[in-house]
């Protein structure tokens, strides 16, 4: 559920995070529709700019959105020594194929979104975000992902997973199935990094997920970036590699400050990469399995 009061937008869901909300204040509704999937709002708001809302849930809003884009794509990305396919399924507003087509060692990016209103509003609304789709190594597909990771078998080098939070049709892809679906769509060596929620929220649907990953990712680890949007303030990446060997934690390709600047970075560095690890006591010791 969400309320539209007084000018104010409140995110609430007492079976997602119970008990608490985040609010912003709206400068203007830009858009509302009901599509064939979800409910979509667009929001102009006076200190986050603009927002993206899907079925009540924040998504992304224009001052915090990169924290989130960058992570979920250059940690995977980078800890691949060649990763020259990417596949996204979802992220339907741009800023993950945004982010994945500025590492020089990816050729093709291929993306699944389910829902082509997300794509046609954010080429809209969200141009910051959307401007990923207009590069020529992006070739996007309005379809299920599940269906296209059947039909494309050991093809891609990183799958990233841009998900919503788990609940209605997302469910599937915080589970076992959705991990060994994506596992035989890798190439040897491949890596995949889904959104992976909060553990200050639901620490057990983390560990969960992560043991659903550990199914078939025998290398599993669990990152996170702080998101002041997002429940909590932060969010969590599970990742999973194919070799067995590979140090997640540190990058293969690293870039100096120049390059940093060049690729318009503002969140990822190597030492962030190395950080995003760092797990506080009580979230470490309940992902001991």
């Amino acid at each position: 559920m969400n309320t539209l009061v007084k000018g104010w937008f409140s995110e609430i869901s007492d079976e997602l995070w119970p008990g608490q909300c985040f609010s912003l204040k709206v400068k203007e509704i830009l858009h509302e529709e009901k599509s064939e999937f979800q409910d979509i709002k667009i929001l102009d708001t006076e200190t986050y700019g603009k927002a993206l809302i899907l079925d009540g849930v924040i998504q992304c809003t224009e001052r915090d959105e990169f924290g989130y884009q960058e992570l979920i794509s250059m940690i995977p990305i980078c800890s691949h020594p060649n990763p020259e396919r990417v596949l996204i399924v979802g992220g339907g507003d741009g800023g993950v194929a945004r982010e994945a087509i500025k590492h020089p060692a990816v050729k093709e990016v291929y993306q699944v979104e389910i829902d082509g209103r997300v794509v046609d509003l954010s080429k809209k609304y969200l141009p910051f975000m959307a401007c990923g789709f207009d590069s020529p190594k992006v070739h996007l597909t309005i379809g299920d992902g599940f269906e296209f990771m059947k039909n494309h078998k050991e093809e891609f080098d990183v799958i990233i997973t841009d998900s919503s939070d788990p609940i209605g049709p997302a469910v599937s892809l915080f589970q076992e199935s959705y991990f060994e679906l994506m596992k035989k769509a890798l190439r040897p060596g491949g890596i995949i990094c889904s959104q992976g929620s909060n553990f200050w929220i639901d620490l057990e649907h983390v560990k969960e997920t992560l043991k659903a990953c550990a199914c078939h990712f025998k290398n599993t680890s669990y990152a996170m970036a702080m998101v002041p949007s997002y429940p909590c303030g932060s969010i969590g990446f599970v990742i999973g590699c194919l070799d067995e060997k590979r140090d997640l934690k540190t990058p293969l390709h690293c870039f100096t400050t120049d390059q940093i600047d060049k690729l318009n970075f503002k969140y990822y560095t190597s030492d962030v990469h190395k950080g995003a690890f760092a797990l506080p006591r009580f979230a470490a010791k309940a992902f001991e399995f």
